[in-house]
């Protein structure tokens, strides 16, 4: 057997087998750009879900880490650290709010928004104890926790996990109508991806954010903006929601806030939303750690500057025009997104999504296929122009065209 052929047999014996991945086996990466252990190189086109960002061995994130590394890595939370007001400080800045409350996952970070909501209805809107319900959107991804798959309409990331939470009603995304039906006095949130990714990078019609924003603002409901793949830099703007001029109450962070060194994740508000937790309450040992303000403080210095952000949207804007010119081929059905990001639907009979992004790994370049017949492309932010249309280049090579 080859290196790679063993080293995925290896995994397949020893570990749970609750991904599928690609058969690559990537031993190193630099930029946009990933080595197998073959020595084979790949273009990355998928950028660990918006975790890389700023693509891979960054070494403004790199040289970040490898400071804090030598100085210290952990304290937890029971004491201070040197790191940790400057992180929560420039995050609220960045995000135009008060307050900072850092875990480590997405999936935390959505938990904790859960709670947050709960908590706020309770001691500041006065909702009945036990009574609280948040209002989440049909094809949601926020993570894989019980509570969170809960309110999944995925069957894969659902199905065997019940009894299920209660405390959340399911509309369909884009439907500001059947929101509005939906929430009544005992709703503390409205909990949304400004687009949502795992669904295919679906964009929502123009006006639903601004009139989520209205409607929330209207009943006392808070609305969350779950922006853990869709902001800091990868739609074009640091978050999604400025796409309509929306704001809303609580932002998710997670992925590239850690700049794909480090897991971190946050919970963004302000200090009357934040302000309900005392000590005790809730937390997380490695939430805030040292080395994660240290890498979040670097990811928050680059955004700042906007580069990222203008890159995003003048590769995206060619992204989506050399993309839109596939739709009506007869092999892509349709493409969806902004920035550098973008859901592509292959026509079914050229293949499946997952063929389709084998196919395009025999040609070097590495995507990820969802829902059976879309393939979701986000590139790193740092990418070329010159490697983004050798990428797309090899896509048309697979798709005939």
């Amino acid at each position: 057997m080859s290196v790679t052929e063993t080293s995925i047999s290896s995994a397949e014996a020893h570990s749970a087998h609750n991904y599928h991945p690609l058969p690559v086996v990537v031993a190193s990466a630099d930029g946009a750009w990933m080595t197998d252990v073959e020595g084979r190189r790949y273009l990355d086109m998928l950028a660990g879900y918006s975790a890389l960002n700023f693509g891979h061995g960054n070494r403004r994130l790199i040289d970040a880490a490898k400071a804090q590394l030598e100085r210290v890595t952990l304290t937890s939370r029971a004491f201070h650290h040197d790191r940790f007001a400057d992180f929560s400080t420039q995050l609220a800045e960045l995000c135009g709010m008060e307050m900072v409350l850092p875990m480590n996952t997405g999936a935390e970070a959505v938990e904790t928004a859960v709670k947050t909501a709960r908590k706020w209805g309770y001691q500041v809107k006065g909702v009945p104890d036990g009574e609280a319900k948040i209002v989440v959107a049909e094809n949601n991804f926020h993570g894989r926790t019980t509570t969170i798959v809960s309110f999944s309409t995925d069957a894969e990331a659902r199905a065997d996990y019940g009894p299920y939470t209660p405390g959340f009603e399911i509309v369909p995304y884009g439907d500001l109508a059947a929101l509005e039906a939906a929430v009544d006095a005992n709703t503390v949130a409205v909990l949304l991806e400004p687009i949502q990714g795992e669904a295919g990078v679906l964009v929502p019609p123009a006006g639903y954010l601004p009139g989520v924003r209205e409607l929330t603002r209207a009943r006392n409901v808070l609305f969350i903006a779950d922006e853990i793949q869709s902001g800091l830099g990868r739609t074009g703007k640091t978050f999604a929601c400025e796409h309509e001029g929306v704001v809303p109450d609580m932002y998710i962070l997670g992925k590239a806030l850690g700049g794909g060194v480090v897991p971190v994740s946050a919970v963004v508000s302000s200090a009357e939303v934040l302000g309900v937790f005392r000590p005790g309450e809730h937390g997380s040992t490695f939430g805030g750690n040292p080395l994660a303000c240290a890498v979040a403080l670097e990811v928050i210095a680059m955004l700042r500057t906007g580069e990222f952000q203008q890159r995003a949207a003048e590769l995206g804007d060619h992204l989506h025009h050399e993309l839109g010119l596939l739709v009506g081929s007869g092999a892509v059905e349709a493409v969806r997104g902004r920035g550098l990001w973008a859901g592509v639907d292959i026509a079914s009979a050229l293949g499946t999504g997952r063929e389709i992004s084998e196919r395009l790994m025999d040609l070097g370049v590495l995507v990820k296929d969802t829902h059976g017949s879309t393939i979701r492309i986000a590139p790193p932010l740092v990418i070329s122009k010159e490697d983004l249309d050798w990428g797309l280049a090899q896509l048309r090579s697979v798709l005939n065209i």
